[in-house]
């Protein structure tokens, strides 16, 4: 038997600085009111939710799901990619093989017309699929980046347009890069070619999905560090709605078009797009995923969000190490509460960090922890 807690209460730390010091967005409180413990107790979810193992991988970070309903995991650290089998669809993965190799810190994956495509830090390659859906031979390299410095992760997606879209975090905390396609989304051909700028000013958007309702690109953006006057709280993090040739800021500008004290530029600020939503700042988010297919979740799920939040590195209370369902209304997201908390201990140190989400083939949700080196499975 699960034991049941009272819900704990949701804040958002933010101390009063001036006018920079606004409340980074809104924090919802679930119309479910109770929360219990799950994975022995280390973990709590909503009421009714309960989280196991789906598979131990090591150094996993982002997930995808293959055309057969098999689980992918980029591993970074060892330039791989494996692939996790459940056969008798128990919830568990009953095999794991590694697939790719030799790839140059491999992290987002998106599977396309036959194909699946793996964002490496310098440029995306591809593999096709044999007959059986799994890669097959070598892969190949469509396009190349910018890389080095800082925000090493890349993320690829193909959009409504059946464009590829690929997320390519700063050089930097806060600089003027010399490359436009740094703290951008670059937008190719679906075979990687003619690349151009589709989104600039957004320093690290690592998180990168489609509204199925909107068809429009949502990201998460981890907004800059060493912001005085009070650095620990802010800016805020955030969601961003991409646009065509859209500039979201940075490094000029920051939360609602705030302009940076290193560059002071307002009259720029006043032209670019303000966050659809901000979040707690420094909660590194991470993967976004929409719930549609969500279908082992509560129907009013399938209109929201969740993203992943890695933590803190700079905060003398730490945040994060936790899942967040975004509440979506209207095509935009309005507040965000706890979805899976409790790798963050009370001490504030960590036994695990959140990073990849992906709705599994059986309307399960998947999160991988790349320091527990764990993919977790959320159902009901």
């Amino acid at each position: 038997m699960r034991t049941l807690l009272p819900l704990f209460a949701l804040s958002v730390a933010c101390t009063s600085a001036g006018p920079e010091a606004a409340s980074p967005g809104s924090v919802a409180t679930p119309a479910d009111s109770t929360r219990v413990t799950a994975l022995d107790g280390r973990l709590t979810v909503p009421a009714g939710f309960q989280v196991e193992v789906y598979a131990r991988v090591s150094g996993a970070r982002w997930l995808a799901v293959g055309p057969d309903g098999s689980v992918y995991v980029s591993q970074p650290g060892s330039g791989e990619i494996t692939r996790l089998v459940d056969a008798n669809a128990d919830g568990v993965a009953d095999s794991q093989r590694v697939v790719l190799s030799g790839l140059d810190r491999p992290h987002g994956m998106a599977f396309h017309k036959g194909y699946l495509y793996v964002a490496n830090t310098g440029g995306v390659v591809r593999v096709r699929l044999g007959a059986d859906g799994v890669p097959a031979g070598s892969a190949e390299r469509v396009n190349s980046y910018s890389s080095g410095g800082g925000h090493w992760t890349r993320t690829v997606i193909f959009g409504p347009d059946s464009a590829m879209y690929v997320s390519i975090g700063s050089s930097c905390n806060v600089c003027e890069e010399r490359s436009a396609d740094r703290a951008a989304v670059m937008r190719y051909d679906e075979d990687g070619t003619n690349g151009r700028l589709y989104a600039r000013g957004l320093r690290n958007a690592v998180g990168m999905a489609v509204n199925p309702a909107t068809g429009d690109i949502w990201v998460s953006q981890h907004e800059r560090d060493n912001l005085a006057p009070n650095h620990q709280d802010l800016p805020a993090e955030e969601i961003n709605i991409l646009r065509d040739g859209g500039d979201y800021g940075w490094p000029y500008c920051h939360d609602d078009r705030v302009p940076s004290p290193e560059y002071g530029n307002a009259s720029r600020c006043a032209s670019t797009i303000a966050p659809a939503l901000r979040m707690q700042a420094h909660s590194a988010p991470m993967a976004l995923a929409f719930l549609d297919r969500a279908t082992n979740f509560p129907a009013d799920y399938r209109g929201d969000a969740l993203v992943a939040f890695h933590g803190s590195w700079n905060r003398d209370v730490p945040t994060g190490a936790k899942v967040v369902r975004v509440r979506v209304q209207n095509g935009k997201p309005v507040a965000y509460e706890d979805f899976v908390a409790g790798w963050q201990r009370p001490d504030g140190s960590r036994w695990g960090r959140p990073v990849g989400i992906v709705v599994a083939k059986d309307g399960a949700v998947l999160v991988s922890d790349d320091q527990g080196a764990v993919v977790y499975r959320v159902f009901r």
